[in-house]
Formats: C-alpha cells, sequence, structure tokens
C-alpha cells in the first residue's frame, strides 16, 4: 500500500520522496548537520529545493563536507574555484555569505555552547507541531521565523531573511510542517 505524503513529496523522483520520508521536519540537533542546512537553504533562494537536493553531494565535496571550520577560513582562491564549479550554485553573494556565515555560527556556539542550543532556545527545545490539512495552508514565513532571521541578522548573518529562516525550520524540525495525514506527520 502507497503511503501517504506532502504533496509536495509525490512528484515521482526518488530523491524528494527519501528526503521528505527520511530528513524533512525531523528535529536535528548536531551541528555539522545544522550548518548543512544552514548552507543549503541558504542557496535555495529563489530556486526549487529538488534543484539543491540534486547538487547536495556535489555541494559536499565543494565545501569541504559543510566543514564549518574550515569555510570559515575560505579565502579569495577558494571563492574563485567555487565560483567556476558547474556542480553548485555559482553565485559569488551566496558563497561569500557561506563564508560569513560560517563564522557567524562559530561565534554562536562561542556564545550558547553550540548552534543547537541557540537555535533550539527559541522553540524552548520543543518542536512545533502544525496542524495543516494541506500544503496551502502552510505559511512561507511565521512571527517566529521572522524573530530568527532578525536575531541572525544582528549577529552577521547574510542571505538568512524570514522566508528562508522558516524553510530552514522546516527542514531541521524546529517545525514540523507535515500535513495531516502524511504517514510522517506523528513520527
Amino acid at each position: 500500500m502507497e503511503k501517504t505524503r506532502c504533496g509536495w513529496a509525490t512528484v515521482n523522483d526518488q530523491l524528494y520522496i527519501d528526503y521528505h520520508d527520511n530528513e524533512w521536519g525531523k528535529p536535528v540537533f548536531d551541528d555539522n548537520i545544522l550548518f548543512e542546512f544552514l548552507v543549503l537553504e541558504s542557496f535555495q533562494a529563489g530556486l526549487s529545493w529538488i534543484t539543491i537536493l540534486r547538487k547536495r553531494e556535489n555541494f559536499r565535496q565543494a565545501f569541504d563536507n559543510f566543514n564549518y571550520q574550515k569555510i570559515a577560513k575560505y579565502g579569495d582562491k577558494k571563492i574563485a574555484q567555487l565560483l567556476q564549479n558547474e556542480g553548485t550554485i555559482r553565485h559569488r553573494g551566496k558563497i561569500e555569505a557561506t563564508i560569513n556565515n560560517a563564522q557567524k555560527f562559530i561565534d554562536i556556539q562561542k556564545e550558547f555552547g553550540s548552534f543547537s542550543t541557540y537555535l533550539w532556545n527559541f522553540v524552548n527545545h520543543t518542536p512545533i507541531k502544525n496542524h495543516f490539512q494541506s500544503l496551502s495552508e502552510i505559511p512561507a514565513k511565521t512571527n517566529l521565523s521572522e524573530q530568527i532571521a532578525k536575531d541572525l541578522k544582528k549577529r552577521g548573518f547574510k542571505f538568512m531573511g524570514a522566508t528562508t529562516v522558516y524553510a530552514y525550520m522546516q527542514a531541521v524540525g524546529l517545525v514540523n510542517d507535515h500535513i495531516l495525514g502524511c504517514f510522517c506527520y506523528t513520527n
């Protein structure tokens, strides 16, 4: 019997289905994975998520397995290399934002002990579980995503507006936006 999924994951693309079933909306507390999604979501701005998913392994290779310690030290030579990499998104602003955000990520770790602690403080360390019946009910941003985006901006992050932050919150499980009836809703 076919599983009921959120409408966006019903496309006939196993990569999308696997992402929906195994990652999207599942709480993430590991700083390395939180940084990976920070990078991917910031690159996704203006593009479809499936585009990013299809390039995810290329991003992983190009950005040193999303090692924020290394990325924080990238210089002009590495930026030039990334701008030539056809396997990723060759957008100077997003590349430079990734380097900047890695530096700011480390600053937050120093202040809070981990980025996870900082991020999960916004939801009292408990995922928000929404009760949407259809995709059309899911907002592009919320007051909370605006609050987090504002705080990130104050801390120097780039390419992390309220809409990107909400997508990030969904991806790392701060919010469960699986629709009612989706088999992942209760998982």
